[in-house]
């Protein structure tokens, strides 16, 4: 018969796991210790980093884009606040601000043509267009950090993807899946017609009818009916890039 341990051997497994504990938790505490000195020590290089290449930062949209991708490996915010040291050294906060304001110029210029929704790639070159004269290019990843913040005010602004598009969308439209399709199978030419979506998406006519006349309404497309095979064609600016053009260039003013 085995015998039970006793108050003696009782108090030593107790003893034995709370040193255990202990160590634990000393281990704990020194890589947690570790961890913070490495990351106040990266931060502090990084600050460093920073003063050398302002200029390359503020002018260089790949080498921007590639400084925020260190900052946020750190949880460093530079456009959390336009003050602080980030806002004092590279005015980052400023310029973010700046290009959200042209954003939603741009986008209000062209709402009478998109209907509030423009391809990413059409709004980029429509911005560089108009930063020319400061020669203060930005990147597609430039946008989407000021879109970021516009969302942070309520203000409607919203990046869709449909298809191998990024689409902004600066209304308080809500696409469904039907109106998302739609789109993607228009990006190959800028249009469609009835009969196209009724083939590709096997839709009945009814359902293909009922987006369409939604996408109009919301002002998301135009109609074309100037064509010898009587087709109607249903024309989306914001994927066929011709929201700049469709203007004739002096109407819309950006």
């Amino acid at each position: 018969m085995r015998r039970r341990p006793g108050i003696s051997g009782l108090q030593t497994a107790a003893a034995a796991r709370d040193q255990f504990r202990l160590v634990g938790e000393n281990v704990a505490k020194v890589r947690t210790d570790l961890m913070k000195e490495q990351l106040a020590t990266f931060r502090s290089q990084l600050e460093e980093f920073a003063r050398k290449h302002k200029n390359d930062i503020r002018k260089n949209p790949a080498f921007r884009s590639q400084f925020h991708e260190m900052c946020a490996k750190v949880g460093v915010d530079p456009l959390a606040s336009n003050k602080g040291f980030w806002a004092e050294l590279l005015g980052i906060g400023d310029f973010y601000y700046e290009l959200g304001v042209q954003i939603v110029d741009i986008c209000l210029a062209t709402r009478p043509t998109n209907g509030g929704l423009i391809d990413l790639q059409e709004l980029c070159s429509l911005l560089n267009q108009r930063r020319r004269a400061a020669r203060d290019l930005v990147s597609e990843d430039d946008c989407l950090r000021a879109i970021s913040k516009l969302k942070g005010l309520g203000s409607g602004f919203e990046v869709l993807s449909v298809g191998k598009k990024r689409l902004v969308r600066s209304v308080p439209t809500e696409l469904n899946k039907d109106h998302n399709e739609l789109l993607e199978i228009a990006q190959t030419q800028g249009y469609v017609t009835v009969e196209e979506v009724e083939k590709n998406l096997q839709w009945p006519h009814g359902r293909v009818i009922d987006a369409l006349e939604t996408l109009l309404k919301e002002g998301l497309a135009m109609i074309d009916d100037g064509h010898r095979d009587r087709k109607r064609r249903y024309w989306f600016p914001c994927v066929a890039s011709i929201s700049a053009s469709a203007t004739g260039g002096d109407d819309v003013k950006i």
